[in-house]
C-alpha cells in the first residue's frame, strides 16, 4: 500500500510536527508500506521526498505548484492548511488528516508585535480554509481529547483520538538525579519560558535548585536578560544534539513545560521526559495537561508553580513513584509500536 503524507516542512527543518511526520514515515516504511512524502523542504535518506516550490510565508508555506501523486492513501498533517488544501481540491481520497493544532497568531512573532487586528484576521482566513478541507476528510485525527472538544475548529467534527509517539527505547530509565530544573523547547514567547524564569527566581531562594534551558529561538537574549534581572541561576545551552538532549533529559529532576498557548497542543517533550523517569509538571492547557497528569502534575499559575516544583524537588519518594507512573504509561501508550498500529488501522478502515 501506498501512503503519500503532506506536510508543510519536513527535516530538517525542526518543529513537532516535522519529527512526527518523519517518524511515521519510517515506521510505515518499516512495516512494507511505500511511502512518499510531499512538503516545502526536507530531504531524507530512507524515505522519498518530493520538495515543491512555495511562498515561504513563516509557519505556513503556500505550494506554487503540486505533483501528480498517485497513493491507496493521503494523509495530511496541519495547522498549516496549504498542502492539505491540494489533496482536497484534487478529490485525492481516502484523505486523512492529523488536525496538530490551532492557529492561534502570538502577540510576537520574530520578536514583532503583531496588532490583534491582524492577527484576528489571519486566524479567520486559516479557519475558512481550514474547515471545507476537514469537512470533506475521511477521517480527521487528533492527540487527545481534551484539545479537540476545546478546539473552536475540531470540536465541530467527529475525530479519532490517536496521540503523538516517542520511540521508548532510545530513552534511558534512571531514578539518580540532579537538582536542576529543565526546559526543553524553542525560546519564543508562547513557549510560556517568562513563567518558568519567574517560578525559579523565588523557588532557588528556598532551595538550591538549578534551571537549564535547552533549545533556542528569536526571543534567547529577552529570556536571558530577563533572567539576569530575576536573579536565576540558569544555564542556557543552545541547541543540543540528540544524544546531550536525552542525557540532561534523565538525570533531571524535574521537566517543566510552561506553555500557555493553544499552539502547544501536546508537548512531545513530556513523553521525552516521561521515558527517562523524570517527572513533569505541565501547563493546565487542553492537551499538554492530558499528557503531563501520566507522569506528574499540572499548574495554574507562578505561584501554583512554585509550590509544584518545591514539592517534587523535597519529596524524593513522589518524585520517583510520579517517574515509574510516567514511564509506564510511555511504554503502554505512546511508543511508537503502541501508536503505528492504531494509525494502520485507519488506513486499512478507509480504503
Amino acid at each position: 500500500m501506498k501512503v503519500v503524507l503532506t506536510t508543510p516542512y519536513y527535516p530538517p527543518h525542526m518543529g513537532g510536527v516535522e519529527v512526527h511526520v518523519r517518524n511515521l514515515a519510517l515506521r510505515l516504511k518499516e512495516g512494507g508500506f511505500d511511502v512518499e512524502v510531499i512538503s516545502s523542504s526536507g530531504y531524507d535518506d530512507s524515505v522519498r521526498v518530493r520538495t515543491v516550490p512555495s511562498i515561504p510565508i513563516p509557519y505556513s508555506p503556500i505550494p506554487l505548484i503540486f505533483p501528480r501523486v498517485c497513493g491507496a492513501v493521503y494523509h495530511s498533517h496541519i495547522p498549516s492548511p496549504f498542502f492539505a488544501r491540494e489533496i482536497t481540491k484534487r478529490g485525492l481520497r481516502p484523505h486523512v488528516v492529523t488536525y496538530h493544532n490551532d492557529v492561534v497568531i502570538p502577540e510576537r512573532v520574530n520578536g514583532y508585535r503583531i496588532p490583534a487586528k491582524i492577527g484576528s484576521i489571519v486566524e479567520k482566513i486559516n479557519e475558512e480554509i481550514t474547515i471545507p478541507i476537514l469537512e470533506s476528510a475521511d477521517v480527521i485525527i487528533a492527540t487527545t481529547k481534551s484539545y479537540a472538544k476545546t478546539s473552536p475548529i475540531l470540536s465541530k467534527f467527529e475525530v479519532e483520538i490517536v496521540p503523538n509517539a516517542i520511540d521508548v527505547n532510545r530513552y534511558e530509565f534512571c531514578e539518580d538525579k540532579e537538582d536542576y530544573v529543565i526546559y526543553i523547547g524553542r525560546l519564543v514567547e508562547y513557549k510560556g519560558l517568562p513563567i518558568l524564569l519567574e517560578a525559579m527566581s523565588i523557588v532557588q531562594r528556598e532551595i538550591p535548585l538549578r534551571l537549564v534551558v535547552v533549545g533556542d529561538g528569536e526571543d534567547r537574549q529577552r529570556f536571558e536578560n530577563l533572567a539576569k534581572r530575576l536573579g536565576v541561576e540558569v544555564t542556557f545551552t543552545g541547541r543540543a544534539s540528540e544524544e546531550r538532549k536525552i542525557d540532561l533529559l534523565k538525570r533531571a529532576r524535574i521537566l517543566v513545560l510552561p506553555s500557555q498557548s493553544r499552539l502547544e497542543a501536546f508537548g512531545i517533550v513530556l513523553l521525552e521526559a516521561m521515558a527517562c523517569g523524570t517527572p513533569v509538571i505541565g501547563s493546565n492547557i487542553a492537551g499538554v495537561r492530558d499528557v503531563a497528569k501520566e507522569g506528574g502534575l499540572v499548574f495554574y499559575d507562578v505561584e501554583d508553580l512554585v509550590e509544584k516544583i518545591l514539592k517534587l524537588a523535597t519529596n524524593d519518594a513522589l518524585a520517583k513513584s510520579l517517574g515509574r507512573k510516567g514511564r509506564k504509561a510511555v511504554e503502554d501508550r505512546y511508543d511508537w509500536d503502541v501508536v503505528i498500529e492504531k494509525i494502520k488501522m485507519i488506513y486499512s478502515a478507509v480504503v
